[in-house]
Parts: structure tokens; sequence; C-alpha cells
């Protein structure tokens, strides 16, 4: 039984084993294709935003 999953990006189906060296993704095009989207914001893990204690204002 072969595993299998889709590319984040294209949704492409890509069999999970060690032959595949971009896993999850389907290839490196869509793997340079994800980091560039994390890197220029467009994805993000929501969260509360922390502000560094050298911007937090002296009370």
């Amino acid at each position: 039984m072969t595993i299998s999953v889709n590319c984040p990006v294209c949704h492409k189906e890509v069999p999970w084993n060690n032959s595949q060296s971009h896993k999850p993704f389907c290839s490196d095009r869509c793997k340079l294709i994800d980091l560039g989207e994390w890197a220029s914001e467009a994805h993000s893990i929501p969260g509360e935003t922390v502000i560094p204690p050298e911007e937090e204002a002296p009370y």
C-alpha cells in the first residue's frame, strides 16, 4: 500500500516515500512558491501580537 498526499500548492498527488525528496510538495518549484508566500506574509499563523520589552511604554 502506497500512501500519497496532495501537494499544498498545485494539489497534484505525491507519493509519501523516501524517493520523493520534495514531500509534501511535488517539486522544488512548488516548494519555492510556498516559501515565497510565507516570506511575503501571504501565509501566517494567527496569534497575539507581542510587543518587545524595549518598545513598551514605561509606566
